[in-house]
């Protein structure tokens, strides 16, 4: 692989990462002005996405044919089984008032949730750009060993 196709793969991949951006801030926009049961349809058409995503993670940790990248995959399914527990199991558990009704205070820790969750994007976002320069330094250094043995 070279410097330029590596590149490429980067910046397709934040292209997607910056669509996925757009998508969710336009939602949150619009959804100012929404009703509930169109934010209750858009729920389930993320979680289905969400799914869909979990589902292509066990194909990477059982067909992957990098150890590393069935690492990783492992280690990503394993953070979001646990923060699906939390979301489905526990959260509205504690959040949720019987009556189908909330208090501010649930709300509250609702968002301080999402704020947690965009913090840890913020992270992710932080440590592929540690990756994706580790990766430009490392073909650059194969480069230079392929020249001198040249």
């Amino acid at each position: 692989m070279t410097i330029m196709s590596q590149e490429r793969i980067f910046a397709i991949k934040l292209s997607e990462l910056e669509h996925q951006y757009e998508q969710t801030l336009g939602c949150l926009k619009s959804y100012q002005t929404e009703d509930r049961q169109k934010i209750q349809q858009d729920l389930e058409q993320v979680f289905e996405k969400y799914r869909d995503a979990e589902r292509r993670l066990l194909r990477g940790v059982n067909t992957s044919r990098s150890p590393a990248v069935a690492a990783l995959s492992g280690a990503q399914l394993s953070y979001d089984r646990r923060v699906r527990e939390i979301l489905q199991g526990k959260l509205p558990g504690f959040l949720h008032k019987g009556d189908g009704s909330f208090s501010a205070d649930q709300v509250e820790a609702i968002s301080l949730y999402g704020e947690y969750a965009i913090d840890f994007a913020a992270q992710a976002i932080r440590y592929a750009h540690l990756v994706i320069l580790f990766a430009i330094d490392a073909q650059i250094s194969l480069d230079e060993q392929r020249q001198e043995s040249t």
